[in-house]
């Protein structure tokens, strides 16, 4: 067992670069957790025998999400065909089984509460008047302006931002989660934006490269923000502000991403404009965003 251990850990190497590190690690995690389970049923991991995923999907379908259950399933199927055994098994018996799953789980997944203008605003005007505020001001707003994900502005350096003479601005996210390969996408900010931006460009040392670098006791540190601070700070931000707001549980580094593309939805921007201001690939991707906008066809 241990053999086949040390196996397909080497054979998760062959994706490295690939893949995003972060798809590399999340099947890392899945085939770990399959392999652990393969060894309490005495089974053996690879090659999969058609009864052993049953089994497998089976164990797992209680507790967990239907997109959860998915994407195990396709990673250790994966596996499979990385260790030179081909195309996994899917017989009838695994096609029953997961029709079965899939009838008894709801296709929704869950959505982060969308962040809309409004409520962006309080959370910009509550941030201190310290070096930390000024800087989440701006980033703040530019996660929502750019419908940005959290690596995509940790990412974003002084040369990739300019400003026009209409007092808005233009950024150029060079990389992204849907941009693997570098293709870049053109965003475009508001005069809020451009303000709060040159304000915080002013505070920091201008030998720092990274637009939203790290802070430490008060002090800028040459490296870029890490994507799990960007999260912490749009959630704070958000769940400390007094009077109406989400509860915690329903915000996350991607709720000024949601709340951007539904306040676009709701101005009458189309479906094609949004996607092209988010980035997005995949309609139905864009689709999960948008169901919850508060937009009512009738008023």
């Amino acid at each position: 067992m241990e053999l086949k251990l040390t196996t397909w850990q080497i054979q998760l190497e062959r994706l490295e670069g690939a893949y995003a590190p972060n798809t590399i690690r999340s099947y890392h995690s899945d085939v770990k957790q399959f392999v652990g389970w393969c060894e309490e049923a005495n089974v053996p991991p690879f090659p999969i025998e058609g009864e052993t995923l049953v089994a497998y999907l089976g164990h797992i379908q209680a507790a967990l999400s239907y997109a959860t259950i998915r994407r195990k399933i396709a990673v250790v199927r994966r596996m499979h065909a990385l260790l030179g055994h081909g195309p996994a098994p899917r017989d009838e018996d695994f096609n029953l089984a997961y029709r079965r799953m899939k009838r008894t789980k709801s296709l929704r997944q869950r959505q982060a509460r969308g962040i809309n203008e409004a409520l962006l605003l309080r959370a910009i005007a509550a941030q201190p008047d310290t070096l930390t505020g000024i800087r989440n001001r701006a980033l703040l707003s530019l996660v929502y302006d750019f419908l940005a994900r959290r690596s995509e502005l940790a990412g974003i350096t002084v040369q990739d931002i300019t400003f026009p003479g209409d007092g808005s601005l233009r950024g150029v996210i060079r990389r992204s989660k849907a941009d693997q390969y570098g293709r870049g996408r053109l965003c475009f900010g508001s005069q809020r934006s451009a303000k709060l931006l040159r304000q915080w460009l002013r505070a920091k040392p201008k030998d720092v490269d990274w637009v939203f670098c790290a802070l430490s006791h008060g002090r800028c540190i040459d490296r870029p923000i890490c994507d799990r601070t960007v999260n912490k700070i749009i959630k704070q931000s958000i769940v400390r502000l007094r009077g109406e707001r989400p509860r915690e549980a329903e915000v996350s580094g991607h709720s000024l991403r949601v709340g951007a593309a539904q306040d676009l939805l709701i101005k009458g921007f189309s479906t094609s404009a949004i996607m092209r201001a988010g980035g997005w690939r995949s309609l139905s991707v864009l689709h999960t965003y948008l169901n919850l906008a508060e937009h009512n066809v009738w008023t």
